[in-house]
């Protein structure tokens, strides 16, 4: 019998499938992908054809090796990684190495996809198999260049002309216009005043309100009434002409009835988990990822969700059928609708072939699976439950009425109510508990009582309230998610990435949930779009994403892609070497020192943001100062620049007579004490830190450093310390490495102190402007040094000897 071996990405995946295949299959993990671009410029061939230069991933060689050896024994190599266009190239990378490592010889290589990690998925996928194919490979291998020629060119441009540390990215860049966008529309913002009037309205001691809709004969606009002059005017207007009554003039009943929500694509998922849960983009792939590759049901180990990457909102027909049986099981004989419900994807590169994220088993209830799963599991499992049953429920029928209210003549008011009177898919899917509020963005259940044309209602109140317009509201997770989707850029499985970069790049901060740009990020968004305006373009993104789509399909060449994108590209970032950094990060001038009389102003620097007062013009030196975590360039006034001059303070002593004085130094803000440093922590503000807290940062470096310390000698200041890259001796001034193979334990005070004499000879002497460096010495140099080295020490540790005794002596007397 024939042995196959089959690999997957993840482990948990291998073990999953594993049970499903059986003996006669090895299945083995590649963990992600196998190779990738070599990470230096002309990985990205320009001049030959765009030929891309790959090499094993480090981390990955010891799975590649373990694949060829298990190679060895097989008869077929089966590939089941994910179906996408990142699965199909981790199993075209991984052939393309085995091959050069001739670890595949005749062996038939098959390919096998499968949206679902269920044993008849598996099963069936195994039975209809096929080759690797070549158009997702080249599209994924497209955009894996385009993504290298825009990083490996933008992102060393913005080291020299803004920062180091930044990049920028081809889809990122987009994203982060959007959110920079929108900062500056919320700057540029002017709020409006405007007034509503509502009656509060009594019948049959049930009060209800009513908005005022018409006055004096005209329709009520939002700025109708825009100041607390014309707001009082209008309510002594209306209460004069009401006379304490309001009459029925019109009542109008409707039925409402409101459809479910198709069932889940990667970017609602991620938006209604982002809303509903708190989750943000990767914690939702993460949980969605586990779901998808299985999870130990008390000795089953099964797949819960379809694979959780796709644009698609279909349902296959065995899913229905399964789905329709559980909903009267769960909610009645009612909810059930006489047949299914079938959603169109809006998705221009949708495969309907594929499904929405849904239960590979709607009979697996929530309740009953979560003691196996992880909280973010459970949560995800049940979301993702919910809306899928959701979709295939009834429509949610509401009552609503309508009345107009007249006040005299010329005056109006509209009050609404509806009443929820069939759930439907309310029922699975809007429950309270589905929010982190409690509450559903649904119209309120506000009932009216019965009214009849005619009758009179009796005017309790007048409430006429100020209001002022609001700019927009900053970006979330899933406002931004959303917003890409609808601007075609990128594609739902990169969100996540996306997002991350923003905020590792330090680009973007979340405020709540709420992505505020940073200085750093608005600067580096000005230049993109100052100076590369068409590759941070929502159309041309979306336009190039079309493009690879197309190349996926097989409708377009992937090098000519290439090529058409390097010839305008590769012109303008040679263009933009010549910009000097000024014209990059232009200072934004404050107002005037009143001491100096000097200007004042802020901007980027190579350590980040700072003000300063003077210009490099000046005679005198200007003066510097970092903002502080919670302050911007375009933002900060005056004052809060000013006060940023106070550093360093002076905030107390200690009890053995040492100031405590509280800076900001090249690597962050700093407490020192005598000759002593410590780093503030990230919460501490070196503007309003005071003694106690610095007391005990000083009282937990000491702790910090008493628990590394291996051994000390009294009376001498030397210690044996464990450090980040080894064990070291030091004395407070100096430090010396041990030499290798020697147990740190074993050291003497005399040895230790003939380290640290001669690791100070050979420390470089500062200040020197003359001074050279020393040459390297060779072999035979270094040997001939030796003899006399080993003297050095051996006399240095003597000395240090009578020195050490001494002093031990000394404080013994004492």
């Amino acid at each position: 019998m024939s042995k196959n071996l089959v690999i997957v990405e993840s482990p948990a995946k291998a073990k999953t499938i594993k049970k499903y295949l059986g003996k006669d299959f090895e299945v083995l993990a590649s963990y992600g992908h196998v190779r990738d671009l070599v990470p230096k410029d002309g990985a990205v061939d320009v001049a030959h054809g765009f030929d891309m230069k790959y090499q094993i991933i480090d981390r990955n060689e010891k799975h590649v090796r373990a694949i060829v050896t298990a190679l060895k024994d097989a008869d077929e190599l089966w590939l089941a990684t994910d179906p996408d266009r990142e699965g199909e190239a981790i199993s075209w990378h991984l052939v393309e190495l085995l091959r050069e490592k001739n670890a595949i010889k005749n062996k038939p290589v098959k390919r096998v996809v499968f949206y679902e990690i269920t044993q008849r998925e598996v099963q069936n996928a195994i039975q209809n198999p096929r080759e690797i194919s070549a158009d997702l490979v080249n599209a994924q291998q497209a955009r894996r260049a385009l993504d290298y020629l825009v990083g490996f060119n933008l992102s060393p441009l913005l080291w020299r002309k803004v920062q180091p540390g930044l990049s920028a990215g081809r889809v990122q860049s987009p994203a982060l216009r959007l959110i920079c966008e929108r900062e500056e529309q919320i700057k540029a913002f002017v709020p409006r005043e405007y007034w509503t009037l509502e009656a509060l309205v009594e019948k049959s001691r049930q009060q209800f309100s009513a908005k005022l809709v018409e006055l004096s004969g005209r329709k009520v606009e939002q700025f109708t009434l825009n100041t607390v002059v014309g707001a009082m005017s209008a309510k002594a207007m209306v209460a004069k002409a009401a006379n304490g009554e309001l009459l029925v003039a019109a009542v109008d009943k409707k039925q409402r009835r409101r459809n479910p929500a198709p069932p889940f694509t990667t970017s609602t998922l991620q938006q209604e988990a982002n809303r509903k849960l708190g989750f943000t983009a990767s914690r939702t792939m993460r949980a969605a990822q586990q779901l998808y590759e299985g999870a130990d049901l008390g000795g089953e180990t099964v797949g819960l969700i379809t694979y959780m990457r796709t644009d698609s909102v279909n349902l296959a027909q065995d899913a229905l059928t399964e789905i329709r049986k559980v909903i009267p099981q769960q909610f009645g004989a009612k909810a059930l609708p006489p047949e299914p419900r079938y959603y169109k994807t809006k998705s221009k590169n949708a495969q309907e072939a594929h499904e929405a994220v849904r239960p590979t088993s709607a009979a697996r209830l929530p309740k009953d699976v979560a003691r196996y799963l992880s909280p973010d599991q459970a949560k995800l499992y049940e979301l993702i439950w919910k809306r899928t049953v959701a979709s295939q429920m009834e429509q949610a029928v509401y009552d609503t009425v309508t009345a107009e209210l007249r006040a005299g003549s010329e005056h109006a008011f509209r009050a609404s109510g509806s009443t929820l009177v069939e759930p439907g898919f309310i029922a699975a899917y809007l429950q309270s508990a589905d929010t982190a509020t409690g509450k559903e963005d649904e119209d309120d259940d506000k009932k009216l009582p019965p009214l009849e044309v005619g009758e009179k209602l009796k005017l309790a109140d007048l409430i006429a309230d100020q209001h002022f317009t609001e700019p927009p509201p900053r970006y979330t997770e899933a406002s931004l998610v959303k917003t890409l989707e609808e601007y075609d850029i990128g594609r739902p499985s990169t969100y996540a990435s996306i997002i991350s970069t923003l905020q590792a790049r330090d680009y973007v901060r979340l405020d709540g949930k709420a992505f505020i740009p940073t200085d750093v990020g608005m600067i580096v968004n000005k230049f993109l779009t100052d100076h590369f305006t068409r590759y941070v373009d929502y159309e041309f993104t979306a336009h190039l994403e079309d493009d690879l789509d197309a190349v996926s399909r097989g409708e377009k060449q992937w090098k000519p892609l290439l090529a058409e994108f390097w010839s305008s590209f590769k012109p303008t970032v040679d263009e933009k070497m010549e910009l000097s950094r000024a014209e990059v990060s232009e200072a934004r001038v404050i107002g005037t020192d009143p001491v100096s009389g000097k200007p004042v102003s802020a901007r980027l620097g190579k350590y980040g943001p700072f003000v300063q007062i003077g210009s490099k013009d000046d005679p005198e030196k200007p003066r510097y100062a970092s903002l502080r975590a919670n302050q911007r360039i375009d933002t900060i006034k005056l004052e809060d620049a000013l006060a940023l001059f106070q550093l360093p303070r002076n905030i107390g002593t200690l009890p053995n007579g040492e100031e405590v004085q509280v800076n900001i130094g090249r690597f962050g803000p700093y407490v020192r004490h005598g000759s002593s440093f410590v780093s503030l922590k990230k919460d501490d503000d070196p503007y309003t830190i005071e003694l106690p807290r610095a007391i005990e940062l000083i009282e937990q470096k000491a702790a910090a450093l008493e628990a590394a310390t291996i051994k000390s000698f009294d009376g001498t200041g030397i210690k044996i310390i464990k450090g980040r890259f080894g064990p070291y001796i030091g004395d407070g001034k100096r430090r010396a490495r041990i030499p290798k193979g020697r147990d740190p334990e074993s050291l003497s005070v005399f040895e230790c102190e003939a380290y640290l004499a001669e690791a100070e000879a050979a420390a470089p002497k500062k200040g020197g402007k003359g001074a050279k460096k020393a040459p390297r010495k060779t072999a035979a140099a270094a040997a001939a040094d030796a003899a006399p080295a080993e003297k050095a020490v051996k006399k240095a540790a003597k000395k240090a000897t009578k020195k050490a005794v001494k002093k031990a002596a000394k404080k013994k007397a004492g």
